[in-house]
């Protein structure tokens, strides 16, 4: 698998990151989750990508990856969800911080992410103060913004986060334009989430209501065609291999899905001809389209 430096943390991360959406669902069997863990760091996936809204999945990370701690870099999220304490303040930045390092069983958050943040929060709170002072600590190595848009750009901006991660496929290239390159110009590592655009393509009809909807109608308007890559590879390599990018993060629940995810990146770069395509699209229809929470 290949590696790439996280921009200039010190951190070096595999293009290809594991998000672990998939394996929190309850429903999963946890034996099962725990083998899809360690498979993936088996086939060199070396980013792990969690959130506490993602249900049982930095349990699970925890629980079965706490042996392997020194063979991954870890990535979560916080903001949110401490009982009795409100959202986005210091207070829930800082039992945020607490509550990953005990349920990820570990001693350190590698990258420690907002959550879609919102600007006026980021301006005028002591949440940055707080993550601040976990990485003083020695609590977070990395501080870290999960958003898009205007938030996303005035945090990169801000000068104060040294990793962000944002979405990044066929049909959602905004952050690539202006506010990727200028993350990777200061040395923030860049994560690339919904590589696969939610697989839109899987949808005859307009889904309605459904988390790819917005991508299906996008989808149709570019008109692209997959050729014989098919719709997963061509839109997988087109994330990872985006300038700028270091990690793109898949997440599945399948052992063969992520094996195939893996062969994909390890082919590398689509052609130059096929990605100018891809962009010239996105151009023509997209130029205005915003970046996807």
């Amino acid at each position: 698998m290949l590696r790439r430096p996280f921009g200039n943390t010190g951190l070096s991360v595999s293009a290809l990151g594991f998000g672990a959406g998939h394996i929190g669902d309850p429903r999963m069997d946890d034996a099962q989750a725990g083998r899809l863990l360690n498979e993936a760091l088996d086939l060199g996936i070396t980013l792990f990508d969690a959130a506490p809204s993602y249900w049982l999945a930095e349990e699970r990370i925890g629980r079965h990856l706490a042996h392997r701690r020194e063979e991954f870099v870890l990535a979560t999220k916080c903001g949110y969800g401490i009982p009795g304490v409100p959202d986005w303040t210091g207070a829930c930045i800082t039992a945020g911080v607490d509550r990953a390092l005990r349920v990820l069983r570990t001693d350190r958050i590698d990258v420690m992410l907002f959550h879609s943040c919102p600007r006026h929060v980021l301006e005028h709170s002591d949440v940055i103060p707080a993550l601040e002072a976990a990485v003083q600590a020695g609590k977070v190595r990395v501080m870290g913004y999960s958003g898009e848009n205007e938030d996303l750009a005035f945090a990169v901006s801000s000068g104060r986060f040294g990793a962000i991660e944002t979405s990044v496929n066929l049909f959602d290239q905004a952050s690539l334009r202006g506010i990727i390159p200028d993350a990777a110009a200061r040395g923030m590592g860049v994560i690339a989430k919904r590589p696969l655009a939610n697989a839109p393509w899987r949808f005859p009809m307009r889904p309605e209501g459904h988390y790819a909807e917005v991508y299906w109608l996008r989808m149709q308007e570019m008109a692209l065609s997959p050729g014989e890559v098919g719709w997963a590879e061509l839109a997988l390599r087109f994330a990872a291999f985006q300038p700028g990018v270091s990690s793109a993060i898949m997440g599945t629940s399948s052992r063969d899905n992520l094996a195939a995810n893996v062969a994909m990146v390890e082919r590398g770069a689509l052609p130059a001809e096929v990605e100018a395509a891809v962009h010239a699209a996105f151009e023509r229809h997209g130029a205005g389209w915003r970046g996807e929470i």
